[in-house]
Formats: C-alpha cells, structure tokens, sequence
C-alpha cells in the first residue's frame, strides 16, 4: 500500500516522464526518416555505380507491370522483371548523361513514326496514316479532357524518350563497327583454305581416371589460376519433406460408394405424409437439372458434345450407348462420374475444308484483293473443277489458293455443329453426305467447300463428385507432419534423412537456389522458404515448417554459398576433370616424343587417320570432334610436315600435313568486309550492354523488400 501512495503523489511526475518518452520516440521516427512499416524513407531496392533505385519508384513500376501482364505473372517475377529494366535504364542513363544525349521533340515525333506506336488510330490521319499534327492534337487532347489516359501516356512517353535515346547511343556504337578489306580477306580464307592430313590421337579416357591422384591444395592452386571460370552467386541448398495433402483410398473408395448409391431410386419415410417416399435416383429422376443441382459438382450441361469433348476416359463408351443408357462410376482426373445419354443427333458435327475465293469490298476481305465478285466467282468455278479431279490433293489446292485464314492448314476449319457457320455454308456442310466438295457464295466470298467427315453429338448428364481428403485424412496427415517435425528438432541436423527414411518419407534435396527465386521442384511457388534460407538468422542445419499447396513441408538448411570464389569442394566438378586431364596430357607426351606417326599409333593401340578438307573457320575433325588448337597448328606447316605433340581437347595429337589448298584468289574482298561489319553491328546493343553490366558495380538490395 505504501507503494502504491507514492505512486499516486507523483502522478504528475510519471506523466510528465511518460510524455517525454512518447515525444522521444516520435522525434527518433522522424529524425532516423522510418516509415510505419519500419522502413527507411528513402530507401533503394539498388545502387547501381554509387546511384540509388528508390523502392518507392520501383514499386510504382512493379504496380504498372503488374496490371500490364496481369495474373499470368508471379509477384516476384515482376519484380525481377523490373529489377533488370531498372539496372539497364541506370546504366545506360548514366551513359547518357557522360556523352550528353538527349532527345528533342522532333526526335519523339521521328520515333513515334517509326515503331509501333504509329498504328495506334488516334494517331492516324482519314487514310490511316501516322500524322505528326495529328498525333500532337490527339495528345492536347487528352491533356484536357482524358487524364486518365493523359497520364497513361506520359508513361509511354517515359519509355519512348528512353527507347529514342537507347536508339541514337547505340547508333552511335554502331557508327565505330567496321571491317576492313584484310579482314574480309582473312575471313574468306579461314572459310576457303583447306588442308588434308593425317593424324594419331591418344585419347584421355586410355589413362584411367584412378590412376591420376589430385589433392584439395592442387584444386586450390587450380581455382586461384582460373578465378574467372569459379566465380559464384549468394546460393543455399535446403532438402524438405513434403506431407502431401491428398485423398486416401478410404477417402477414394468412399466417393465412389456415394456417387453409386446416387444412381438408384431410394425409400424414405417421411413425417409429413405419415408414410414411405420413393427418391428417383440419377437413373430414373424426371429433374435432372435439379437432381444434379442437389448432389454433384457439376451442374447440368444441355450442350451436344461430339467425341472430342466428351472425357478421353470414356468417350467411346459414351458414344455407343443409346438414349436412357447409364455408364459409370468412372474416375475422370480426380472425380469419380456417372453419365446419361439424354439425347442422340446422328451426323451433329461436320468436318470440312474450305477454299475461300473472295472479292473486293466482301466482308473481312483483304484490302489487298482487288479481285471483282465476277473475277471471284469464274475462279471459285474453275477450282470447283479442279478439286473434282481424282490426281488433285484438295488440302494442296487450298494451301495454294484460298483467301481464308485457314489455308496454311489446307483450308481444315476442324468439327463444328449446326449454327456455327454462314448459313448457306452451314446448309450446304449439313444436307450433303462425306466427301462431298461443291460451291456456295456467302457474305465472305465464294467457298469450295469438301465435307471430310461427320460425327454423331450427344446430349449427356453427368453426375460428377471429386474426390477430396476428408477431415479425418487431414487430421492424421498434420499429426504425421508434426511428428516428423518433433523428431528432427530433437535430432542431429545430420540424422534429417535417416529419420525420414525409417517412416518411408521421401527426401527432396534442391541445390543452388538464388537469393531472388521462387519456384522449388516438387514444391512450386515458396518465396517464403527461400526467404527463411537466406534470413541472416538461419543457420546451416536449421529446420523450419512450412505450410505449402496442400500440405507440409519440414526444410532443412543444408549448404551457403558466398558470393565470390568458391570453395574446392564445391569447383571439384568442374576443376578435378580439367586438372586430370592436364596430367594425363603431360603423360601422354613425357611417354611419346620422338616417335613417329606409325610408331606412336602403334604403341598406343590407336590407328593412323585422316581428314580431308579441314577449315579454320570448322575446325573438326572426323571421329574426334572440334579441335581448333589441333587444326591451327595443321595450317601452320608446310606439306608433308610433322607436328610436336598437341594438346587437344579430348586427347594428344600428332600430325602430317599431306595436302594443302589455297582459297581462289577473288579480286575484291568487300563482300566479305561487309558481311563481317554487319554481323559485329548485329550484336552490339547486346554486347556493349552486357560489357557495362560486367563493369558496373550493381550492389542488390530486392531481398530486403520481397
């Protein structure tokens, strides 16, 4: 009590304390610039050579992506998306502003003109033709009365300055791509120099790879001479056990038992009538819309379905049933069914081709066709003719002559039913038997039409019910989870897959996953779980539960890679066949030189072979693949000449130059020159890009955010 007085005689003080500490706390917020959700104003998503993305302008940019590509697209790959064309705009951008280019305003009108852009209508004169007046009237505009799309198209303008400015620096790239006439010359003869000769190859696999014994110090020594080839990315590998939640077969068996209990007629007493009712199963029911409204998935389709559209499962067993005839239960996918001929239409679906023969002014036609309806219909007529012909494959004729959509796939429309088509064409397609071919005119022109086949429809009734794990399959299914998870929390880390494998629980390793991925196999979209892999806070051996699509998974960490080179356990796949074979090289020559061809093929039980017509520009070599070091020594020697040993790709070489051919002289190598400089040109955008990525010090914050 004694304590609580002298709380209350310093109420004052305590508030005066209280208010302090709020006022503290709100002043810290403003002055360390933190947001409510704790992060800081400011913030970037990335810095790209000391420059900042913020994340509040990259969120905008996820947003704006997000409605252009709509559900199609994970979250996260739009946010990758957006990372790199952010990068690339930074990194260009601030090539940009070191040359200084810009672009005017006549330059975006040049730039509208000549892409795509220009087929937007509003931009187009009467005669549909992009027009610079035009265009700048149709954007005042939507300044004025339209800002919504005002607003839109600012976007696009952003994109289109920055495409124009892409355009001119590249262009300016382009402008410094040449080759001159000595390198056409050199590139014709790489292409047209031919030599013949004979060669011994010791391959690598005649030395076993056991007998070549390499040490962890000799993968260092290796990774530190080739760090470019062993540079690596932030990586984890997890392995997980997934607790699928799926159907058992008590959970199988039971639907089916339902779904055949539906399909007779039932007696039920009922308290109104003071007697029994008879319930009209699936078989006799007079309602059958209703009764599949009451006890199935599905509801009542009174479409008629050609084979095609019916389940694979049953589709022939459907269509050889007679109107009031039941087939089923039968699992289709993961439902169990019961299905009803309602009705029968013999001949309900058609199968035709066509050969459409239109005219200027029909409709769809392509403005292209200046054809009269007169020069149509004689043309219509003579392929009339000509498809009666017993030599003329129909299909061919129509690839070669129809106006329609439908000739590169020799006019084939596919089946349809009645109503589908024009109706002359539907008649016609309807009233004459298969193999008919005849003429009909419709709204779109003259039609050669040949009926291919016809198929009977069905009206059919289907009571479906899926299958779907019950509460009590659920139930044992997270108290196996649970049990898994408890087991393993009190083990080893190392004891994960032995304990897994004692209930016959599947182990799924995934290895290398990136910082910024999503998808795991066998696990689909878990950004959450990469996220808990590289979470400072997880450490390797740790293991975390997870609830995914339709189940469990318990994940373990089991490996992290660090950004940079890598460890010798982890380039041993690379690094041990590369140093095997540099020893099994210096074997193979220590235990040959000074022999020659014959004696060299000889003791090593190989054979003497030849190649005829080799070229630096395909340096390959029958039976033993491409070789340029091999072939480029070739070139260097005069006829008859013998080489040292080489060391190829897949094994020691020796070889004799039998033949050599020159390349025809030609008196002028530009051809040649400009084929080059065109292929160099090609490839710059791409090339001069990548190179700046390679340079730019990119410092990658997305994890922080997604």
């Amino acid at each position: 009590m004694a304590i609580l007085e002298n709380i209350r005689k310093r109420t004052t003080v305590l508030i005066l304390i209280i208010g302090l500490a709020l006022f503290a706390f709100v002043i810290s917020g403003v002055f360390s610039s933190n947001n409510f959700s704790g992060e800081k104003v400011g913030s970037s998503v990335a810095e790209v050579n000391g420059e900042n993305i913020p994340i509040e302008d990259f969120r905008i940019q996820v947003e704006t992506a997000s409605r252009r590509y709509g559900p199609s697209v994970t979250s996260t790959q739009l946010v990758n998306m957006v990372y790199e064309q952010e990068v690339r705009n930074a990194i260009l951008n601030q090539q940009f502003e070191d040359l200084g280019i810009d672009v005017e305003s006549d330059q975006i009108v040049e730039f509208v003109r000549t892409s795509n852009y220009a087929q937007i209508p509003d931009f187009q004169d009467d005669n549909g033709i992009f027009n610079e007046e035009v265009f700048k009237s149709a954007i005042a505009d939507w300044k004025a009365n339209d800002p919504l799309r005002y607003d839109a198209w600012l976007q696009d303008e952003k994109s289109i300055v920055q495409a124009a400015k892409e355009r001119m620096y590249f262009n300016l790239v382009k402008g410094g791509v040449n080759a001159t006439l000595a390198e056409g010359e050199l590139d014709y003869n790489m292409a047209n120099d031919k030599v013949d000769l004979q060669y011994v190859q010791i391959p690598y696999t005649s030395i076993p790879d056991s007998t070549i014994q390499v040490s962890k110090s000799d993968i260092e020594s290796y990774i530190n001479d080739h760090k470019a080839m062993f540079q690596q990315e932030k990586a984890r590998d997890i392995r997980f056990v997934y607790f699928e939640e799926k159907p058992s077969a008590e959970d199988d068996n039971a639907v089916k038992e339902e779904i055949t209990a539906l399909l007779e007629d039932t007696v039920e007493y009922s308290e109104t009538k003071d007697a029994n009712d008879t319930i009209l199963g699936f078989r006799n029911t007079n309602d059958m819309a209703g009764f599949l409204d009451r006890y199935s998935d599905s509801k009542y389709d009174t479409i008629y379905k050609a084979k095609n559209d019916l389940p694979s499962i049953a589709a022939d067993t459907l269509m050889a049933l007679q109107i009031g005839e039941v087939y089923g239960p039968y699992k289709d996918g993961t439902s169990y069914k019961v299905s009803k001929i309602m009705d029968k239409k013999e001949n309900g679906s058609v199968k035709a081709s066509h050969i459409l023969i239109t005219w200027e002014g029909a409709e769809r036609a392509n403005p292209a066709i200046t054809r009269t309806k007169a020069e149509a219909e004689t043309e219509a007529k003579r392929l009339l003719q000509e498809s009666k012909k017993a030599d003329v494959i129909f299909t061919t004729l129509a690839r070669e002559n129809s106006d329609g959509p439908s000739a590169p796939r020799g006019g084939d429309l596919g089946y349809f039913q009645e109503g589908v088509m024009a109706d002359e064409f539907n008649d016609f397609c309807f009233g004459n038997p298969t193999g008919t071919i005849g003429l009909v005119e419709t709204q779109f022109g003259y039609h050669i039409i040949k009926i291919d086949d016809k198929q009977d429809v069905l009206q059919v009734a289907t009571l479906a019910r899926e299958v779907e794990p019950s509460e009590e399959t659920v139930n044992t299914l997270f108290a196996d989870a649970t049990k898994y998870e408890m087991a393993v929390m009190d083990a080893e880390p190392e004891n994960f897959g032995d304990i897994a494998r004692e209930s016959n629980y599947t182990v799924r390793p995934v290895n290398k996953i990136k910082e910024m991925e999503e998808n795991l196999p066998g696990l689909g979209s878990q950004r959450s779980v990469v996220q808990w892999a590289f979470n400072s806070d997880t450490n390797v051996g740790d293991i975390k539960r997870f609830n995914v699509n339709n189940g469990y998974a318990i994940v373990q960490l089991t490996k992290m890679y660090n950004k940079g080179l890598m460890a010798p356990e982890d380039a041993s796949a690379t690094a041990l066949p590369a140093i095997r074979k540099e020893r099994k090289a210096a074997q193979i020559i220590a235990a040959n030189q000074g022999k020659t061809l014959e004696a060299l093929a000889s003791d090593n039980s190989v054979s003497v072979s030849t190649a005829s017509a080799v070229t630096l520009m395909s340096p390959t070599l029958p039976g033993a693949g491409r070789e340029p070091l091999v072939v480029g020594t070739a070139f260097t020697l005069g006829q008859d000449q013998v080489s040292d040993l080489i060391e190829g790709n897949s094994g020691v070489y020796k070889l004799k130059v039998t033949n050599k051919t020159d390349a025809v002289d030609i008196d002028n190598f530009s051809t040649y020159a400009q084929n080059l400089q065109t292929s160099a040109a090609a490839g710059v955008n791409g090339a001069v890009y990548n190179a700046l990525k390679e340079k730019a010090e990119i410092e990658d914050k997305r994890a922080t955010f997604y």
